[in-house]
């Protein structure tokens, strides 16, 4: 990367965070605990979209406006895991602190596990992280595969980029790449992956079997990947679903758990195992902006439930 792309991303970088307190006109106000409309119809953007372009712009714009936050400030505010809360409710995502190569530079709080813990990288590997934000997973991936190891990031946002090589030029890293591109169109050759990973990426992805069919696409034969992701059991009422999708748009397209799993083996992935689950419980505070007493009560004993999982599976070894 030349001198001149460095310091024209530092600019873009710094220009915009002057200016950047929150995510625009829509964020958290204090309006007490009852329905607002304005904030239903800002959470239901995404799910309203006409199509899966207009979903992926929306999607661009609220992470590259996260990209220009400190992890603090994005925890607080209503684009992050935060939400706009009474405290602050780091709600989906995993502590990275433990993990050998965390980056507190590359961590926004934006995940729903620990892929990269789960991926059995080893040393020498080619890891590929999809949607790779600041590169959080990246680094770690790094620590794991080591300095004859390569590790590749691509996000589709501009800002994410910038803010992952700006980091990964801080630690004089030479085997960490990010790519900008999308992940249903993969700027990466076939067969060159040895391990995938992603974090809380691949829900937000309209056309969910292009993206798997493009991991297969990249991985060699043998490959696997450990992907973290939202997934629902049941369904879900459309205010719920409308408070979901405040937390930066995790939920909003999010499939059945089952549905996820076929799609994996429609795709060809083979020993397909789940490798960690949990649920993700909504703040009642979060809740009681769309629902009341009675409602919130009856969604806490219903059986639908919003869950985050960690995946792997293996593309057939030729």
């Amino acid at each position: 990367m030349s001198n001149l792309t460095e310091t024209n991303e530092k600019a873009t970088l710094q220009n915009k965070e002057t200016d950047t307190d929150c995510c625009g006109p829509d964020c958290c106000s204090d309006t007490g605990n009852e329905p607002d409309a304005d904030i239903s119809d800002h959470t239901s953007d995404i799910r309203d979209a006409k199509n899966s372009e207009e979903i992926k712009n929306m999607v661009k714009r609220k992470y590259s406006e996260i990209a220009l936050q400190s992890r603090e400030d994005n925890a607080s505010s209503c684009c992050g895991a935060g939400e706009c809360s009474d405290e602050v409710y780091n709600i989906m995502t995993d502590n990275y602190e433990n993990l050998k190569g965390y980056n507190p530079d590359a961590d926004l709080g934006l995940g729903c596990g620990l892929p990269t813990q789960f991926a059995k990288i080893k040393k020498g590997d080619t890891v590929l992280d999809l949607g790779s934000g600041a590169g959080n997973d990246c680094f770690v991936a790094r620590s794991e595969t080591g300095e004859t190891g390569k590790v590749i990031g691509v996000d589709f946002s501009e800002a994410m980029i910038a803010k992952a090589r700006l980091n990964a030029e801080k630690l004089n890293f030479n085997n960490i790449e990010f790519r900008s591109g999308e992940i249903e169109d993969l700027p990466v050759n076939d067969n060159s992956i040895d391990v995938a990973v992603s974090n809380c990426v691949l829900n937000l992805i309209p056309e969910k079997l292009n993206a798997f069919s493009e991991l297969y696409r990249v991985l060699k034969p043998g490959g696997h990947f450990s992907i973290s992701d939202i997934v629902l059991k049941g369904s879900l009422p459309g205010k719920i679903q409308k408070a979901a999708e405040m937390y930066a748009g995790c939920v909003s397209g999010a499939i059945q758990k089952n549905e996820y799993i076929s799609l994996l083996e429609k795709t060809g992935f083979r020993n397909i195992q789940i490798q960690k689950e949990k649920d993700i419980n909504i703040p009642d505070d979060i809740l009681g902006k769309y629902l009341n007493e009675d409602d919130i009560k009856e969604y806490k004993n219903s059986d639908s439930r919003i869950l985050s999982i960690t995946v792997y599976g293996e593309k057939y070894a030729e």
